[in-house]
Parts: C-alpha cells; sequence; structure tokens
C-alpha cells in the first residue's frame, strides 16, 4: 500500500469505538500503560455502539415468544429483528433459515447434527477445530494442506470426483484462517462443490468481522460465525442457509420451544410434534441479548462502510509484515505465499525464543495482548511449523521452558478498534525483545510462561 494510499485511509475511517480503549494495565518493570489489545482473532472487543445498544435494552428484557405482557412482546419483536438484521447483513437467500446458536462451534455441531444419513464430508486439515471435529457420524475426508488457492481447488475437485455420486455430501471450509489470515477461494470452492453434487458451508468467523459476507454472491449453502469475533459479546452465534436439511433432522435440543405440540398417550407415552421453523433448533429461553448484540454490531459495521474498513486494515496489516521483516529472526507463517490477500490475522515464530515466553514479555513489559500456542488449529501450525501435523499438543499450552524451543507460534491480531499507536508499539516491542532481550525473568507455571516474582 502506497504512503498516499495509507494516509487516504486514515482519513477515511477513524478505528471504530470499542470497550476498553482506556483500560491500562501494570507493567512488570514499573508504572502503568495502555492496553494494546491485539487478540482480535480470539474474541474482539466490543463496539461502543454494540455497549449502548445493549444497555438501552436491557431495562425492558423480557420473555421470548412466551409472554403476553408488554416487555415479553417488546423483546420478541427485538429478537425476531436483530433475525431479519443479520440476514439482510449475511445477503441471505429468500427461504433460508437463520438460527441463533452459542458460537461458531455450536452453529457447526448443529449442522453436524442435522446431516443426512450416510453423508460424506469433506475438510481441509487447515481447518480450526470447530471446522475440523464435529462430523463424527459422517464418512469424512480429511484433505492435505494445499499451498495455493488453486491447488485448493484442484484437491477438492479431486476428493469430489471419488465419492460416491448418490449419496449426500458436505464440504467445510474457512473464509479466512485463524493462523494465517490468508483469504480462501471459498467462491471457487462452492462452485466445485456444487459441481459435484456437494454442498458446502462456509466458516466465517474470521471473515465476517472482516469482509462482506455474501451467501449469494458466495453461493454458499450455510454460514457460521461467532459474534465475540463480529465485536458482539454475550456468548451467541449464527448459522444460517438452506432449510432443508435442518428442518428434517431431530431438533438439535429437545425441549420448549422446539416443540408446537405435546401430548399424552393411552400408553403412558408422550408424542410430539416439533416446529418445521429456526423454533426447531432454538429450544429453551433464546439469549435474546446475544442476538440483538450481534443485529447492532452488523449495523455498526454496514454503517461504517466494509470499503474503508478494509482499507484502514489493510493500511494496518502492512504496517505489521513490514515490520516483522525488518527483523531477520522473525519468521511469518503463510500457507499462500506473501502475496496472498489475507485479513488482520498474523502468526509468526521468533529464533531462539519459545513463542510463550515472547508472548508474555509482551504481555508484562510493553503492556500488549496477543496469542500463542496452536490457536486451535493443532494439525495447521504444525504443519506450518515442519512438524507432524499428527502429533498430540494442548491448545495454547507451551511445551518447553523460557528459552527452550517449542512447536508453537505467536498471532498478533486486529481490526476495526485498533489503533495505530498500538501496531507501533507492537512493532517495536518485536525488535526491542529480539536485539536486547527480556528485561525481565520468566518461568513456567500451570503451563504458562509467567514473570517469575
Amino acid at each position: 500500500m502506497s504512503v498516499s494510499t495509507a494516509a487516504a485511509a486514515q482519513t477515511i475511517c477513524a478505528p471504530l469505538p470499542v470497550l476498553g480503549r482506556d483500560v491500562t494495565v501494570p507493567l512488570v518493570t514499573g508504572g502503568e500503560v495502555g492496553y494494546a489489545a491485539l487478540d482480535y482473532a480470539a474474541s474482539a472487543p466490543a463496539l461502543q455502539r454494540v455497549w449502548d445498544d445493549v444497555a438501552a435494552y436491557a431495562p425492558y428484557y423480557g420473555s421470548v415468544h412466551r409472554g403476553a405482557g408488554y416487555l415479553s412482546q417488546l423483546s420478541t419483536d427485538l429478537f425476531e429483528n436483530a433475525r431479519r438484521t443479520v440476514a439482510e447483513f449475511l445477503d441471505c437467500r429468500a427461504d433460508d433459515q437463520l438460527v441463533f446458536t452459542r458460537s461458531t462451534t455450536d452453529s457447526l455441531n448443529l449442522l453436524a447434527a442435522a446431516l443426512p444419513a450416510d453423508c460424506q464430508v469433506f475438510v481441509f486439515e487447515t481447518e480450526h477445530h470447530a471446522s475440523l471435529l464435529p462430523w463424527k457420524g459422517a464418512r469424512v475426508t480429511y484433505l492435505d494442506a494445499p499451498r495455493t488457492p488453486r491447488q485448493a481447488v484442484a484437491t477438492l475437485e479431486s476428493a469430489l470426483a471419488g465419492r460416491d455420486p448418490h449419496g449426500p455430501a458436505l464440504v467445510c471450509v474457512t473464509g479466512a484462517s485463524n493462523v494465517t489470515g490468508e483469504l480462501w477461494p471459498v467462491r471457487e470452492l462452492a462452485a466445485a462443490a456444487h459441481a459435484h453434487g456437494a454442498r458446502i458451508v462456509l466458516d466465517a468467523a474470521q471473515l465476517a468481522p472482516h469482509h462482506p459476507v455474501s451467501v449469494r454472491d458466495l453461493d454458499v449453502d450455510w454460514v457460521a460465525f461467532s459474534g465475540h469475533k463480529l465485536y458482539a459479546p454475550f456468548g451467541s452465534g449464527v448459522l444460517a442457509g438452506r432449510a432443508d436439511w435442518l428442518r428434517a433432522a431431530e431438533p438439535y435440543l429437545a425441549g420448549g420451544g422446539a416443540s408446537r405440540k405435546v401430548t399424552r398417550r393411552q400408553d403412558g407415552g408422550v408424542d410430539v410434534e416439533w416446529h418445521e421453523s429456526v423454533a426447531r433448533h432454538e429450544a429453551g429461553s433464546p439469549n435474546v441479548i446475544g442476538a440483538y448484540s450481534i443485529a447492532s454490531a452488523c449495523k455498526a459495521l454496514t454503517e461504517a462502510g466494509f470499503d474503508t474498513l478494509v482499507a484502514r486494515e489493510q493500511y494496518l496489516v502492512e504496517k505489521v509484515r513490514t515490520g516483522l521483516a525488518e527483523v531477520p529472526e522473525v519468521r511469518v507463517l503463510s500457507l499462500f505465499g506473501d502475496d496472498a490477500p489475507r485479513v488482520g490475522v498474523i502468526s509468526f515464530v521468533v529464533d531462539g525464543w519459545n513463542s510463550s515466553h515472547f508472548a508474555a514479555a509482551l504481555s508484562a513489559e510493553y503492556g500488549i495482548g496477543v496469542r500463542d500456542g496452536l490457536f486451535c488449529a493443532h494439525p495447521l501450525v504444525r504443519t506450518l511449523l515442519g512438524g507432524d501435523p499428527q502429533s498430540q499438543g494442548e491448545c495454547g499450552a507451551p511445551e518447553a521452558a523460557p528459552g527452550e524451543k517449542s512447536l508453537n507460534a505467536i498471532r498478533v491480531s486486529f481490526g476495526a478498534g485498533t489503533p495505530d499507536e498500538h501496531v507501533d508499539r507492537f512493532v517495536t516491542a518485536v525488535r526491542e525483545l529480539v536485539t536486547e532481550g527480556a528485561t525481565w525473568t520468566y518461568r513456567t507455571e500451570d503451563g504458562r510462561c509467567v514473570p517469575a516474582v
């Protein structure tokens, strides 16, 4: 990105106001500093707009779909309006269903529970565990990590060509990697899936906060994402897409709300008639505030304009990548190469450093929050680090003491609420730690690297 483009990006779109922007944290070396939240890929800070909307609604909270009172009616309208807002944000088709869940993981487990009998599932080893692991009742084909977008499409086409053409099949793919930030060729993968009679679900957990996601344009059958990565807290998620498999499946949870009618039989048993609408998979009292917070975040991002948000984020991506490239000891992890388009998620390792030690020093000495470990994508990270993708490892826990090599990485991630200063401080901190070393002494405690007292 040119200097003029970078300046324009800053002018067009300032960071969106988020909670925590004024929080200060203590440094182990003394004093305090404003916290630099650079772990957006795990959980992004809530937008101030979202928090304000939720606070305004909170006094009017009431039961949904079950009450005759004014607050219940108001809450029901708000909940269903939130569903429509999110469906518009995703550009869903007219006959798609949108189910509110707890998270991306919950969404994909719901879809896994709704698969037709004898369904074949195709998934790349590069997926987050939320996409890699839910398919227990299906015949699963795990595909090796591709090294180019074109190879990804070719690998999928080859695998699909060898499947039973008469049975149901599903492809699961990420939109943006939670490890490398690289964008996947979703539209092309969807075309390959459909050409071979398969359906496709998009894990948009890392894509939706950074880029517009259109179900129609990408031609995916389902999309799943989490509110807590979209600047919306409260443990909420979404599964949106085709209704037929969801209608035909047993309810994800059995209980009130999912049942249309329940009667006792003369033999003492119970007969149940289940809803065919989204209520079929939303048993129990729904997370109204979580759904409303997602809708509020969708509105805020749409109103801010993804073109300007993307432009500013790419400016920050180039800042980080340029800064890391100036430190020879740093190796940035990538599947598709330096020129691959990506969102604000970058993972790297540092020669001579245990990744947990490096992340601990960033926090304790600079007030910077990043992530270290395997990022719930163990096969991918181990492949990128040259290890065995089948070997075991704990998610986020180091296997070596400070100074010892570990098969883990460091991840820095950012987004619409990240100010320039946080990125500048991070780049400076990396350079200083590599050239001058840590100021403090660290030790391993309960699987984490922490400052020694």
